[in-house]
């Protein structure tokens, strides 16, 4: 066995010394990888079989657990977190069982072989950053207006008006004139006032009503009510959904939505 301060390995393990590796690391809250030949059932909502094979087992320390086949990026079985677990030896084979108690699932791994095992004391304070720049979080509301809220209908974007462009110009759900001001950040006093001189702008020509809407993922403090004085609305934006949606839709240009 080799360690570090956080990290022990065994390679080749025979069942008996799995186990108690297994039972000590769910015991102290560590993360632990398995890779070895096994099957799996699941239990819950359905019923599933994955018929035996060699397989990565991941059991993080917050009780979730994600297997992987040799290829592909997502789990062939997984559980969230907060499982508890039930770890047995029987007839050469050792069983992990993965419970949840709230909804009656269970994800049972049989391994009749181990090739390795790791149990970690990981420390991950990081934060994550998901940088989406304004047009891309423009395009995906073009893609997806839902993004923004429901029934929103796009007309344009970067519509030219005295004061500027307007980032996406539309039509809610009750068929008003709707201005979208987008910001990729914090969004400020600034942004505000900024979508106030469009919607005004907009408002001295249009023969129905116009609203206006504040995009962004996070708003600074005094920005709601600087908004309702205002009689404008905030849409706060998922910047993971928006990177998914213009990832799947690259090779799309903003044009063809028009």
């Amino acid at each position: 066995m080799g360690k570090t301060s956080h990290i022990s390995i065994l390679k080749n393990p025979n069942l008996d010394s799995s186990e108690v590796a297994i039972k000590n690391g769910l015991s102290q809250k560590r993360s632990i990888i398995l890779i070895g030949h096994c099957w799996v059932e699941y239990n819950g909502r359905a019923r599933s079989i994955l018929e035996p094979g060699e397989r990565i087992l991941f059991i993080k320390a917050d009780g979730s657990v994600l297997i992987h086949r040799p290829t592909g990026y997502k789990p062939v079985n997984w559980q969230p977190s907060n499982c508890y677990f039930k770890i047995s030896l029987i007839n050469d084979t050792l069983i992990i069982t993965a419970i949840r108690k709230k909804v009656q699932e269970s994800l049972k791994i049989f391994f009749d072989k181990l090739f390795l095992i790791t149990v970690m004391e990981l420390v991950d304070e990081g934060q994550f950053y998901l940088h989406v720049s304004e047009k891309e979080i423009q395009k995906a509301i073009l893609t997806n207006p839902d993004l923004l809220e429901k029934a929103f209908q796009p007309i344009s974007y970067e519509k030219k008006i005295e004061p500027g462009f307007i980032d996406i110009y539309g039509l809610d759900k009750e068929g008003k004139l709707t201005v979208v001001e987008i910001k990729r950040g914090r969004a400020g006093k600034g942004a505000v006032i900024q979508l106030a001189k469009y919607v005004d702008a907009i408002r001295d020509t249009a023969s129905r009503p116009v609203r206006g809407i504040l995009a962004a993922p996070q708003i600074m403090k005094g920005v709601q009510k600087m908004l309702a004085t205002l009689n404008l609305d905030y849409r706060k934006i998922d910047l993971k959904k928006c990177a998914q949606t213009v990832t799947f839709t690259k090779a799309t240009k903003i044009q063809d939505f028009f």
